[in-house]
């Protein structure tokens, strides 16, 4: 094999060892952290936007945040996604690249011939990512978001449910990670961990093709042909627009997903996706499908440049390679 086709561009170097390599997990581990740490507080005003209430737009939404809750308010609940999503982020990188690399070779027969990507392989992959992504990630965003909107004001009227016993918005529901995901098991299940996981089937396997594919697309076109491998700057660049355009196209079906998983924090009144989006459109509106996209977009850039350019400089640095070289 002469070149690896994984999200790296092209001229990314890797040992031939065969279309299985371990290292693209630990580097997604690696690149997960760094894009939950760069994204998280923007990830919050995007939660509380789509799924809360009293926030009229994005500025208003930090605003409030920050004065009720200071600067700490754009953290809650990160230390789960830190150590979650880190994992989550492997797996969807790690299944991407050895799956690409997979088919690649699968095309190419010849032994010890380079295996050239192509655009339905990036597809395939892709899909394929999306579709194990929700069954990790599901649960990974459900804590997030139970954690995150468990501070929004209990509001009863015109909802015609019964609450939980817990204290109606007056004090956190949860104590920590551990503390929501025993309760969520104990009131609802261990189904209760996967709700809203069609929504993010919905969601991810798209938004995975329009997030993998721009970034390899990009990276190809940014890199000079007589390079080695992609800039760190071109890493950056083509990982941020591939979020941008990622987390900007799969906003409606992010709407839908939130509210689902918010859902339940102090009552439930969503019975699925058709209901959660035939009730949001007759209390808000079409615009309620595209709310936060501004935020989405512009919090998927430096989150996904710091995930794309920590899983190459990992990855370039496991394998002891030249593939990512300075500008």
């Amino acid at each position: 094999m002469g070149t690896d086709p994984a999200p790296g561009g092209r001229g990314a170097a890797a040992p031939a060892t065969g279309s299985f390599q371990l290292e693209d997990f630990v580097a997604g581990w690696i690149g997960g952290a760094a894009s939950v740490i760069v994204g998280y507080p923007l990830d919050t005003v995007k939660t509380r936007l789509q799924a809360g209430v009293g926030y009229g737009n994005t500025l208003s939404c930090i605003r409030t945040v920050y004065r009720k809750e200071s600067v700490f308010g754009f953290f809650k609940g990160m230390s789960f996604p830190l150590a979650s999503i880190a994992v989550y982020n492997s797996v969807v990188f790690g299944v991407f690249s050895n799956t690409q690399r997979f088919l690649s070779q699968h095309r190419c027969r010849e032994p010890g011939a380079s295996a050239p990507r192509s655009l339905s392989d990036l597809l395939l992959a892709s899909m394929v990512a999306g579709v194990v992504s929700v069954g990790l990630g599901t649960p990974v965003d459900l804590i997030k978001i139970r954690l995150q909107m468990q501070t929004q004001p209990f509001r009863q009227a015109n909802l015609g449910l019964k609450p939980r016993a817990a204290a109606l918005g007056e004090q956190p529901a949860y104590q920590g990670p551990v503390h929501c995901i025993a309760t969520i098991v104990r009131t609802e299940g261990l189904a209760g961990l996967y709700r809203g996981a069609n929504a993010m089937l919905l969601r991810d396997v798209p938004g995975y093709c329009l997030y993998f594919i721009p970034y390899v697309l990009l990276n190809d076109w940014i890199t000079p042909e007589a390079s080695a491998g992609p800039s760190p700057c071109a890493v950056w660049l083509a990982g941020g627009m591939a979020g941008a355009i990622s987390w900007g196209t799969a906003t409606p079906m992010d709407v839908v997903k939130s509210r689902l998983q918010a859902d339940g924090v102090y009552l439930n009144k969503y019975k699925g996706v058709l209901d959660c989006i035939s009730q949001s459109y007759q209390k808000d509106g079409l615009k309620v499908f595209f709310r936060g996209i501004t935020v989405n977009a512009v919090r998927g850039f430096p989150m996904s440049a710091a995930m794309f350019l920590g899983y190459e400089l990992s990855l370039q640095a496991i394998r002891g390679s030249h593939a990512v070289t300075s500008p």
